[in-house]
């Protein structure tokens, strides 16, 4: 009887080294799969909060879209909603809508002007030509 516990004992040894290694992999798999990319994305949160600035969009947790204002240096930010001045803590924000600089229309259309100048004025000249040799006929 004795040697049937020993027996069980030596392969019980085996199984204990399976289950170390089963133990590590799921603790792998936990940090690979879960813990890093939280990580990455606080990571990516705290830069957007850091690239912050006055005129930027945003949209708060509570779905509030706003423009900043002001920004403390006790991190918060003061945002205008339509002429409300509100005040919350930066991590309240939950995306950010960068303030796109106003595309100045008068430039490209004065452009288009001098280009069409010429062609206009080729156009009257072979116009006249053309009603000269009605003429002549």
């Amino acid at each position: 009887m004795n040697t049937l516990f020993l027996a069980n004992a030596g392969a019980a040894g085996g199984s204990n080294m399976m289950m170390i290694i089963l133990f590590i992999v799921l603790i792998g798999f936990t940090y690979f799969g879960m813990i890093r990319p939280q990580k990455k994305q606080q990571q990516q949160r705290l830069q957007m909060m850091d690239k912050l600035k006055k005129g930027d969009g945003v949209v708060l947790v509570d779905g509030l879209h706003a423009k900043v204002d002001k920004i403390n240096s006790d991190k918060t930010i003061v945002v205008d909603a339509d002429g409300i001045y509100l005040t919350f803590e930066r991590m309240a924000v939950r995306r950010v809508i960068p303030a796109t600089a106003p595309v100045e229309e008068n430039d490209a259309p004065a452009a288009d002007k001098t280009e069409d100048a010429p062609a206009k004025e080729d156009t009257k000249s072979t116009d006249a030509s053309s009603d000269e040799t009605k003429e002549d006929k």
